[in-house]
Protein backbone atom coordinates (compact mmCIF):
# COMPACT_ATOMS: atom_id res chain seq x y z
CA UNK A 1 0.00 0.00 0.00
CA UNK A 2 1.63 3.16 -1.09
CA UNK A 3 0.95 6.47 0.69
CA UNK A 4 -0.96 7.74 -2.89
CA UNK A 5 -3.51 4.72 -2.53
CA UNK A 6 -4.30 5.61 1.11
CA UNK A 7 -4.97 9.38 0.29
CA UNK A 8 -6.73 8.81 -2.96
CA UNK A 9 -8.87 6.60 -0.93
CA UNK A 10 -9.33 8.85 2.08
CA UNK A 11 -10.45 11.57 -0.67
CA UNK A 12 -12.79 8.98 -2.25
CA UNK A 13 -14.54 8.14 1.15
CA UNK A 14 -14.62 11.79 2.27
CA UNK A 15 -16.26 12.69 -1.58
CA UNK A 16 -18.96 9.85 -0.72
CA UNK A 17 -19.69 11.10 2.54
CA UNK A 18 -20.10 14.38 1.08
CA UNK A 19 -22.55 13.63 -1.64
CA UNK A 20 -24.51 11.63 0.78
CA UNK A 21 -25.26 14.51 2.89
CA UNK A 22 -25.56 16.90 0.36
CA UNK A 23 -29.20 16.64 -0.30
CA UNK A 24 -30.23 16.90 3.47
CA UNK A 25 -28.40 19.31 3.96
CA UNK A 26 -29.03 21.60 0.89
CA UNK A 27 -32.91 20.72 1.40
CA UNK A 28 -32.30 21.83 5.19
CA UNK A 29 -30.50 25.11 4.07
CA UNK A 30 -33.57 25.90 1.81
CA UNK A 31 -35.76 25.36 4.42
CA UNK A 32 -34.10 27.02 7.04
CA UNK A 33 -33.66 30.09 5.03
CA UNK A 34 -37.33 30.14 3.81
CA UNK A 35 -38.78 29.98 7.38
CA UNK A 36 -35.95 32.72 8.22
CA UNK A 37 -37.03 35.00 5.23
CA UNK A 38 -40.93 34.45 6.64
CA UNK A 39 -39.57 35.04 10.25
CA UNK A 40 -38.31 38.68 9.07
CA UNK A 41 -41.38 39.30 7.10
CA UNK A 42 -43.93 38.64 9.53
CA UNK A 43 -41.94 39.52 13.02
CA UNK A 44 -42.05 36.12 14.51
CA UNK A 45 -38.75 36.13 16.65
CA UNK A 46 -39.82 32.70 18.24
CA UNK A 47 -36.05 30.45 17.97
CA UNK A 48 -38.02 26.78 18.19
CA UNK A 49 -40.03 27.60 14.96
CA UNK A 50 -37.12 26.63 13.09
CA UNK A 51 -36.27 23.11 14.41
CA UNK A 52 -39.68 21.71 13.40
CA UNK A 53 -39.48 22.62 9.36
CA UNK A 54 -35.94 21.46 9.33
CA UNK A 55 -36.57 17.91 10.66
CA UNK A 56 -39.68 17.21 8.69
CA UNK A 57 -37.89 18.73 5.60
CA UNK A 58 -34.44 16.56 6.45
CA UNK A 59 -36.33 13.11 6.87
CA UNK A 60 -38.24 13.77 3.57
CA UNK A 61 -34.93 14.24 2.16
CA UNK A 62 -33.37 11.00 3.68
CA UNK A 63 -36.77 8.41 2.90
CA UNK A 64 -36.94 10.24 -1.02
CA UNK A 65 -33.21 10.06 -1.32
CA UNK A 66 -31.96 6.69 0.25
CA UNK A 67 -32.34 4.30 -2.59
CA UNK A 68 -29.62 6.44 -4.37
CA UNK A 69 -27.61 6.93 -1.23
CA UNK A 70 -27.74 2.50 -0.32
CA UNK A 71 -26.93 2.38 -4.30
CA UNK A 72 -24.11 4.73 -4.01
CA UNK A 73 -22.72 2.98 -0.42
CA UNK A 74 -23.52 -0.53 -2.06
CA UNK A 75 -21.26 0.19 -5.08
CA UNK A 76 -18.22 1.95 -3.26
CA UNK A 77 -18.51 -1.09 -0.52
CA UNK A 78 -18.80 -3.82 -3.52
CA UNK A 79 -15.51 -2.05 -5.13
CA UNK A 80 -13.94 -2.16 -1.85
CA UNK A 81 -14.25 -6.03 -1.20
CA UNK A 82 -13.74 -6.82 -4.48
CA UNK A 83 -10.42 -4.99 -4.74
CA UNK A 84 -9.18 -6.43 -1.43
CA UNK A 85 -6.57 -8.76 -2.87
CA UNK A 86 -5.16 -5.90 -4.86
CA UNK A 87 -4.80 -3.65 -1.68
CA UNK A 88 -3.31 -6.10 -0.37
CA UNK A 89 -0.49 -6.63 -2.33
Amino acid sequence: MTPEFVVGFGREAIELTLLLALPMLGLGLIVGLAVSIFQTVTSIQEMTLTFIPKIVAILTALILFSPWMMDKMLAFTRNLIINIPTYVR
